[in-house]
């Protein structure tokens, strides 16, 4: 039996329940989670923002801990009892398709979301296909790692995506549980990093943080000021901006690229500054198993870790309450009282 916590309809508090998983599948791992996230995609799942949830809703999309159980086909020396992996987004792939084949798993038609048709991590343990099971490399702290796997590999992507190189100028927008994470794998990636909000309240700590400079776009002119700038835009937030000021502020050959699930029109209103410039728009979800492992290596190389504020799992109504309306610094976790 698994221990966990269930949503029993839209929006409903979360309540203790046991359930029965079945026999473990021949390439799953069962890990029993010492820490796991709560990322702004469980809070929409809780609310079926995206008509998908399935009710009793298990979230839990960032976990941590040990695995516990492999099935009979899991390879020995990927995926071992009592080693140390994350899980994300993502908990299974085809392994056959041409996108996989390509090591694109993120891209597979028939890829499984851990909290979509299935029960997530928010429960004394969970399970995915092996090979979504990364390993936790020494230099990460297991407490704060749980955010790195969706959140964390979601800014971390378009680096990889873009082959983006260390003389680049980056503008980040959105100083949150994205906005924060990518600020410092930029910084530490070599890059001329510049923070975009809309006041100066986060300033000193988006500098701390690794910006080199800060933009506050509720100033007359600020964006402005930015015509020709930036070799790639990375949008964190799901709001409806200037679209039309952010392509003016990429240079010629640069990205606006987006990782905010931005509901309404995103882009230019007239395709000549795309056209003329050779800019481009872009998007990307989470990433796959290969660039996650390349993330976690990196974040031990250069110490990086999300800034967390903990709850016990058995407060987990109080942790929705503060994502809610509250204002997270910047991502919560919930951690076992194993």
């Amino acid at each position: 039996m698994i221990n966990a916590y269930a949503a029993p309809q839209k929006g409903k508090p979360f309540e203790a329940i046991a359930y029965d998983p079945g026999e473990l599948g021949p390439d799953e791992v069962e890990i029993a989670v010492d820490f796991c996230g709560i990322c702004h995609s469980d809070l929409s799942m809780l609310d079926n923002d995206w008509g998908m949830t399935q009710f009793p809703f298990v979230g839990g999309h960032e976990a941590v801990g040990k695995v516990v159980a492999v099935g009979e086909h899991v390879p020995k020396d990927k995926v071992a009892v009592g080693r140390l992996v994350g899980v994300g987004w993502t908990s299974a792939s085809c392994m056959h398709c041409d996108q996989c084949m390509r090591g694109n798993q993120v891209l597979c038609p028939s890829a499984q979301g851990t909290i979509v048709a299935r029960h997530g991590a928010f429960a004394d343990k969970v399970r995915c296909h092996w090979a979504w099971a990364i390993e936790i490399p020494d230099g990460v702290d297991p407490a704060s790692a749980g955010p790195l796997f969706c959140g964390g590999i979601t800014v971390f992507s378009p680096i990889v995506q873009h082959a983006l190189p260390g003389t680049a100028r980056v503008g980040v927008i959105g100083i949150g549980g994205l906005g924060h994470m990518a600020l410092m794998f930029l910084n530490k990636w070599g890059c001329e990093v510049s923070a975009i909000s809309r006041g100066r309240d986060k300033e000193q700590e988006a500098r701390e943080l690794g910006a080199h400079h800060f933009v506050a776009t509720g100033e007359p002119g600020a964006l402005d000021k930015l015509a020709g700038r930036f070799d790639l835009i990375l949008n964190t937030t799901n709001a409806d901006l200037p679209w039309d000021a952010y392509v003016n502020a990429l240079k010629p050959d640069g990205v606006l690229h987006t990782v905010g699930a931005v509901m309404g029109q995103f882009g230019t209103s007239n395709a000549f500054p795309l056209i003329m410039g050779r800019k481009s728009l872009s998007g990307s979800p989470t990433g796959s198993p290969a660039t996650m492992a390349d993330m976690l290596a990196f974040c031990a190389r250069h110490q990086i870790r999300p800034m967390i504020e903990t709850y016990p799992m058995a407060q987990i109504n109080d942790a929705f309450e503060q994502l809610r309306n509250g204002s997270p610094r910047y991502r919560l976790v919930l951690a076992s009282a194993r």
